[in-house]
């Protein structure tokens, strides 16, 4: 998904989750972490959000992250993600790309995505809602999962499950690309469908 595109779903799904629960950009603002006119901007489409920015605002909406790149429209029974056209979560260095393979949608409590970390780079990411849950395997390359304070080394086929309502955060310590396949399982009460 190119940028425009990811800023135009992103400012309609806030904008509907928003009114949904009759908060105001102020009393988002102070929740979320996000400065008003930061969220103002998302809201009107002027500005794509990073990776960091959706997961404040997600989790002071308490919903996933991808049910605010969810399309409103978008329920079918059968859905092709064509790897070329995919919605991309980058990072601002970009060195962390993510794209959801089975995306929240509001009927279900898991998510199913793909993660790209460069030779050498972290991602550290904030505690999700409580009770979600994580369980990562590495396709290729070699990564480091840290939680709590300890450092889980993986490589190609190595799988970890983790709590990740605390801080947790990505590493490659290799010198090659990794690429990682993540399920992430929300608390039962994050499903409203």
């Amino acid at each position: 998904m190119h940028g425009d595109d990811l800023a135009a779903r992103v400012a309609r799904r806030l904008a509907e989750l928003r009114r949904q629960r009759h908060l105001s950009l102020e009393a988002l603002a102070r929740s979320s972490g996000v400065s008003r006119a930061m969220l103002w901007q998302i809201e009107q489409g002027r500005s794509a959000p990073t990776l960091k920015v959706l997961d404040r605002i997600a989790a002071s909406l308490d919903v996933p992250v991808a049910d605010l790149l969810q399309d409103p429209g978008g329920h079918h029974a059968v859905a092709v993600l064509r790897a070329d056209r995919c919605k991309q979560l980058v990072s601002p260095d970009g060195a962390y790309v993510t794209r959801a393979l089975f995306p929240f949608n509001g009927s279900h409590s898991v998510e199913f995505y793909e993660i790209r970390l460069a030779a050498g780079a972290s991602e550290h990411a904030e505690a999700h809602a409580a009770g979600t849950v994580e369980n990562l395997v590495v396709g290729s390359g070699r990564m480091e999962i840290e939680v709590d304070g300890h450092r889980h080394a993986l490589g190609p086929g190595d799988a970890i499950h983790f709590r990740a309502d605390q801080a947790h955060a990505y590493h490659n310590p290799g010198d090659e690309p990794a690429v990682a396949y993540l399920v992430m399982a929300y608390a039962a009460e994050l499903n409203h469908g």
